[in-house]
């Protein structure tokens, strides 16, 4: 099954001049979508219902005197984010007048993370990082301290399943606008100096960022006592399965293994499965149960003259209620996945790292990975959004989806809106950052150390 990775759409503050949509058109956008999200979307029994509808009530009057095209799409991804859901997302049209701009600032770049719930500058571009060292705090934006400017200006246009994901995103995308648009922003060195800043979006020539990024889609090294580590970055191509395997040889030596999910997004569910089958002995996999909203037009005309007590043994007029409260589910059939592999497993003390980054079908692959006793999971909660989302177009070349499928554990545990749950927790800190630490990975090593002994 295929697993789109998870996209965040977010705001830039300066809006581009294309005025191309009528009235009629943001009209018929703005109902579109909240049309398909009515008939589609898994959790609509999760919203308040009635606000969805006000809003969209009063956005009828308000969203066709949006000046320009971009901030139209502006306030429909305000409107989205209500949802509070990863994969439901309004997107922008292609073409420069709607492409925001997040790290780059001409002679300035600067990558900005949630740390200790502070939007804290983790890299910058490798000529700037005496003046701007990592570990520095973006305090105030456009003269705003930046707790204020993020609830008022950022947050409210993010799709996010879980809270932990609307701080990370809102941090890491604090300074996103249209090329050209300018900050005001003050920044506090670790070392507690303040330094002022004034800049304007422009594409940075300097390529070399400090500290640097891995852009390998896997990553492979040792450390003591035999333990390997490997890092899988994307389901999204099945060539990592091809480069997985041709570490074997040398993964079969390994006493302990590290399996590093935190920066995989997701991608295809069989490609991650088909790497799991190799590090369990099992001949059965458990993955996500699924479900979908199932409307009958016919039992929803009957569900209006249905009332709690009329579904007293009598599952027609059950159906009937849930169908007219839009709560009605279809359960799709539940097979485990055959693990029929041939190959000679590697079945060590094994860790799964994993983070607010590891998403969709990288949490598909958790959990399978669920029930093995010889895995560990460290790091932070998984992103907590996945599920099958329904794709169609909108006015003036913009598209938006809404998530069709809600995913399970086997047992029926939710993990959408919660995350994946790690067994040891490890919560980075912005001296980690300062010191370049990877205190996820160290206590990985360290636990499987133990084990090993």
């Amino acid at each position: 099954m295929k697993k789109l990775l998870l996209l965040m759409l977010l705001p830039a503050v300066a809006f581009a001049q294309s005025h191309q949509l009528t009235k009629a058109d943001k009209i018929y956008g703005l109902s579109k979508f909240w049309q398909e999200v009515n008939y589609n979307f898994v959790y609509l029994n999760k919203i308040d219902r009635n606000k969805w509808d006000s809003t969209y009530k009063a956005l009828i009057i308000s969203i066709p005197e949006t000046k320009t095209d971009y901030e139209y799409y502006h306030e429909m991804q305000r409107f989205c984010a209500t949802l509070k859901d990863g994969h439901t997302n309004v997107n922008m049209p292609a073409g420069k007048d709607f492409e925001p701009l997040t790290t780059m600032f001409g002679n300035y770049r600067l990558f900005i993370e949630n740390v200790e719930d502070k939007a804290i500058i983790t890299r910058v571009n490798f000529s700037k990082k005496d003046e701007i060292p990592v570990g520095s705090e973006v305090i105030e934006v456009n003269g705003i301290p930046t707790a204020k400017y993020i609830a008022e200006y950022v947050a409210p246009y993010i799709s996010s399943s879980t809270d932990y994901g609307l701080k990370d995103w809102s941090r890491s995308n604090l300074l996103q606008g249209l090329e050209g648009s300018q900050f005001e922003i003050k920044i506090k060195k670790p070392k507690g100096q303040i330094l002022s800043l004034k800049l304007t979006h422009q594409h940075t020539e300097e390529k070399e960022v400090f500290p640097a990024f891995s852009s390998s889609l896997l990553d492979f090294k040792w450390y003591p006592n035999n333990v390997a580590y490997i890092a899988l970055n994307s389901f999204v191509e099945a060539k990592i399965d091809s480069l997985f395997i041709s570490k074997l040889p040398e993964l079969y030596k390994a006493k302990g293994i590290i399996v590093d999910l935190r920066k995989n997004g997701g991608g295809d569910t069989w490609v991650g499965s088909y790497i799991l089958k190799y590090l369990t002995n099992d001949s059965l996999l458990y993955g996500a149960r699924y479900s979908t909203r199932q409307l009958n037009s016919a039992f929803k005309a009957w569900g209006k003259y249905t009332s709690t007590k009329d579904t007293v043994n009598s599952e027609w007029n059950k159906k009937a209620l849930l169908t007219y409260q839009d709560n009605y589910f279809y359960d799709f059939d539940y097979h485990p996945l055959k693990n029929d592999l041939s190959a000679k497993r590697i079945v060590v003390p094994t860790v799964l790292l994993i983070g607010h980054h590891t998403a969709s079908a990288a949490e598909d692959f958790l959990i399978y990975a669920d029930n093995q006793k010889h895995m560990t999971k460290i790091g932070r909660n998984s992103c907590g959004s996945t599920g099958q989302p329904y794709w169609f177009d909108l006015p003036g070349g913009g598209s938006a989806r809404v998530c069709t499928k809600k995913d399970t554990y086997p047992d029926g545990r939710e993990f959408v809106g919660y995350g994946i749950k790690p067994d040891i927790e490890i919560i980075p800190t912005v001296k980690d950052f300062i010191a370049n630490k990877d205190a996820t990975l160290n206590t990985a090593v360290n636990y499987l150390n133990k084990k090993i002994k």
